[in-house]
């Protein structure tokens, strides 16, 4: 069971004892939680923790947990907020493409579902995979550095930039490196820096839903360029740029998100060459390089090694390959950009804590390092597998283009005539979270999707069963469906 899960539950039930408590009456020790309960000191401390920030407990350290006072109705001024809707889009009409904070789509990867659901929509690694040990080693060593709690250069400490410089290739060097808090810290500095509200942004179609969130709160207009096997398509690359005049197309060349699709070798070249003629911007989203399976083989390198003329601007993070809260990442590029990227990011978040900078130079120096990289990539492999068996024998329905050799999910085209939406919330009621399709696209989909994440689960047990109950809510969206055509 995961610990969040136990945490849910030991929250829930302490939840519902709490009336046997009187008003300020202590609740069992931990230590008796933990026997009777039969989970782990950390999952109690989660549940207090939680139970205290929703007011009901309070917690002394010491003495224990106690039932707290609740919170007297009527003593508060419930206000009227009804203005800050005119206040919000007021300037609105002033916008020629006015701004919009969706994070719907992001949030499907982010959010926990309920204990007992599997999980098909996470977006990094299962706890079991991550490199735990090894992180709190680096941390504890980064910790004892000299000067280790000091102010950072702004671009960030010298020898992580040289790292990230030498992981790019090619020519690159550590003075075109600015280290970032993260991939998506990282997408949102360049978007700022690179167009302007209103501005037209080619973006990989279907793609990423949290880059087209950054480009809709930016005020940019996401224009959709379709991808296939191959990456996405030259020529309707070049259709795009100058129907649009846009100045930035956004990509991941390498195990693209959702499609898994690798950039060809011979459009490589083509890409840029096109970017460049338009007098555009390339941002290159290198989000699980470090996230190939065993059997990918030698990898291309990122488009920026083979760019000596600044057309691309390079995102990198450590993220995908370690955990959630592990975020440390990098932008890279050549000529005055490179100068508006770090006057951005200066002016966003001065600079990534030095703490952290210190810690992923700890871990990626470290003999843990490049073992947790081979582990995890003969795991993804196995899980790929896994999971790929499983729904060919299953749902052979669900058509499968294209099986990647990197990442963490695959993209599964549904039946003509699926209800998505239908089909995803009857998943969840069958125990199993998957992503739809929709928030992928900036336009019209050609079809529904769903995409199927192979990393957050405990294993190929569990992959087996999410297929299982995946089987059994298509069975029923389609059961249903045929039922609401048949004719009175």
């Amino acid at each position: 069971m995961h610990e969040r899960s136990s945490v849910a539950e030991l929250v829930e039930q302490l939840r519902r004892e709490l009336d046997r408590y009187s008003i300020g009456g202590k609740l069992p020790s931990s230590r008796a939680l933990v026997g009777r309960f039969r989970v782990s000191p950390v999952t109690v401390s989660r549940a207090l923790a939680q139970l205290a920030a929703e007011g009901l407990v309070v917690t002394r350290p010491g003495a224990g947990a106690f039932r707290a006072s609740p919170r007297e109705s009527g003593t508060a001024s419930v206000g009227d907020t009804s203005w800050q809707e005119v206040a919000l889009s007021a300037d609105g009409s002033a916008e020629p493409s006015p701004r919009t904070v969706d994070a719907s789509g992001v949030l499907v990867s982010l959010a926990s579902p309920p204990p007992g659901v599997i999980e098909f929509n996470g977006g990094y690694l299962h706890p079991s995979l991550q490199p735990e040990q090894a992180m709190a080693a680096a941390l504890s060593r980064a910790g004892r550095r000299p000067g280790v709690w000091a102010r950072p250069p702004v671009e960030g400490v010298p020898e992580l930039r040289e790292w990230f410089a030498r992981s790019i290739g090619g020519a690159i060097t550590a003075a075109e490196v600015i280290v970032a808090a993260g991939g998506q810290s990282a997408l949102t500095t360049a978007l700022r820096a690179l167009a302007p509200p209103g501005a037209p942004v080619l973006v990989e179609s279907p793609t990423y839903p949290g880059m087209l969130a950054i480009a809709r709160a930016a005020g940019l207009r996401p224009v959709p360029v379709p991808v296939d096997a191959d990456g996405v398509r030259p020529a309707l690359l070049t259709d795009a740029f100058k129907a649009s005049g846009a100045r930035v197309f956004v990509c991941q060349p390498l195990f693209q998100n959702p499609t898994g699709a690798a950039l060809s070798a011979d459009r490589r070249a083509e890409v840029l060459r096109i970017a460049r003629e338009a007098g555009a911007f390339v941002v290159e989203d290198d989000f699980v390089r470090r996230l190939a399976h065993e059997d990918a083989g030698p990898l291309p390198r990122p488009l920026a090694a083979d760019d000596p003329d600044g057309v691309v601007v390079h995102v990198s993070s450590l993220t995908k390959a370690t955990s959630p809260s592990f975020r440390v990442g990098a932008l890279a590029a050549r000529g005055p950009v490179l100068e508006r990227l770090r006057a951005i990011q200066v002016v966003d978040t001065f600079f990534v804590p030095r703490p952290l900078q210190e810690a992923a130079l700890e871990l990626v120096g470290s003999p843990a390092w490049p073992r947790h990289l081979r582990a995890v990539s003969r795991e993804l492999k196995l899980r790929r597998d896994a999971l790929t068996s499983a729904l060919r024998s299953r749902l052979p329905e669900l058509a499968l283009p294209h099986i990647p050799s990197g990442g963490y999910h695959l993209w599964l085209r549904l039946p003509d005539g699926t209800d998505e939406a239908a089909l995803v919330a009857a998943a969840l009621r069958a125990g199993v979270a998957v992503t739809p399709g929709r928030p992928y696209f900036s336009a019209e989909p050609p079809a529904g999707h769903l995409r199927l994440s192979f990393a957050g689960v405990a294993g190929a047990g569990e992959i087996a069963e999410g297929v299982r109950r995946l089987e059994e809510a298509v069975k029923g969206s389609t059961a249903g469906a045929r039922t609401a055509n048949v004719p009175p």
